[in-house]
């Protein structure tokens, strides 16, 4: 952690009393409003999807393939990145309303909702950024750490994140299996099959949904229609790619090591999902669009709060970073996306790395259940 944190602990825990306070009053002020934004956001998507796959059947004319494709993919854009991640995060749980509720929401991903809140809610938020434990630090395929000892493959991974972006769904589904734990005795053979049948059977719906239901509905439109949800779901996977990335490997970002946890308090837990995230400037669309994970460190901070007051309590948390010496780390949707591929093209290079024993490099499986 920072110079700053280590040195002040009494500084920490009273910045951590103070984000306390922020989730508090958040907390204490959810009602109609946030309910009413909510389901004004899930009826938006559905309209964008109804009016998208309405438009593709009229694709013989050019300028509605366009519209009917835009339409799709941002209605799916929508359901993964502002609706379902939040949903699944329990954020709108408060409501009690069965429709929009952790427990009972599955959304338009091949990743199952119980596996993906495991390794995402589970183990990404409470470990996040720590080597060794938080297994979205290269997704167990790249480099994106100096820490990290450097192997020949890391030479491939300008490559192969290019088909991560184009088939994210895809690899994060087989990714929450965790195969590459199995050779160590890590993982239960018959626990990987059962988590993969789940995924087969996902994909399997939306494959027939996407690529020969509604096709076959177009009729003579059987070929536009499968191109335009083919096209809506490669415009998903790499925008939900780049927004993700940008959350924890752009320039700025912290990473952390198993003995700094030793004992860690609340205020330290703080810091270090704060120093440990990005996030990306811009306006409201962006914000809707990247499910409000342009306010990444928020939503790091409290991520079981709803992704629409995350604007609101911002300058509040900038400012108390201020006040406490902490840096902030924000910057435009090019800046850090830029700074994550320079992190990725330099990482792929050999150069310094943590001594003393270190994680084995990818091996095909593992690169495998990556892209």
């Amino acid at each position: 952690m920072s110079a700053t944190a280590l040195r002040k602990p009494a500084h920490v825990e009273e910045f951590g009393r103070e984000l306390d306070k922020i989730r508090d009053e958040v907390i204490g002020s959810l009602g109609a409003k946030d309910a009413d934004y909510i389901r004004g956001v899930i009826a938006t998507q559905r309209g964008l999807e109804l009016a998208g796959r309405a438009l593709l059947f009229a694709s013989w004319l050019p300028p509605a393939w366009a519209t009917g494709t835009t339409a799709l993919a941002a209605a799916k854009i929508l359901e993964n990145m502002e609706i379902g991640h939040n949903v699944l995060h329990g954020q709108w749980d408060w409501m009690r309303d069965p429709k929009i509720h952790s427990t009972t929401w599955e959304w338009d991903l091949v990743s199952p909702a119980r596996q993906w809140k495991h390794s995402h809610n589970f183990v990404h938020h409470t470990w996040t950024n720590v080597l060794g434990k938080d297994r979205d630090i290269g997704y167990s395929a790249m480099r994106v750490s100096p820490e990290q000892r450097w192997y020949p493959v890391y030479l491939l991974q300008p490559f192969y994140n290019v088909l991560l972006a184009l088939f994210f769904e895809y690899g994060i589904a087989i990714y929450d299996v965790e195969l590459e734990r199995i050779p160590t005795g890590g993982k239960d053979p018959k626990e990987a099959l059962t988590q993969l049948g789940a995924i087969a059977g996902k994909m399997r719906r939306q494959i027939t949904k996407d690529y020969l239901a509604y096709p076959l509905l177009a009729g003579p439109g059987f070929l536009p229609v499968l191109l335009g949800n083919l096209t809506a779901n490669l415009a998903r996977n790499v925008w939900a790619h780049t927004i993700i990335f940008c959350g924890h490997f752009a320039e700025g970002a912290e990473f952390f090591t198993e003995d700094q946890l030793e004992g860690e308090t609340r205020g330290e837990w703080y810091v270090r999902q704060l120093l440990g995230s990005c996030n990306i400037d811009g306006g409201r669309l962006l914000h809707l669009m990247s499910g409000n994970l342009s306010h990444q460190i928020e939503h790091h901070l409290f991520p079981d709060l709803p992704s629409n007051r995350y604007a609101d309590i911002a300058p509040r948390v900038r400012a108390l970073c201020e006040r406490f010496g902490l840096p902030y780390t924000s910057g435009s949707l090019a800046r850090q996306t830029g700074s994550v591929w320079k992190r990725i093209l330099r990482l792929a290079l050999p150069g310094p790395g943590r001594r003393g024993p270190a994680e084995a490099p990818p091996s095909p499986g593992r690169l495998r259940a990556v892209v």
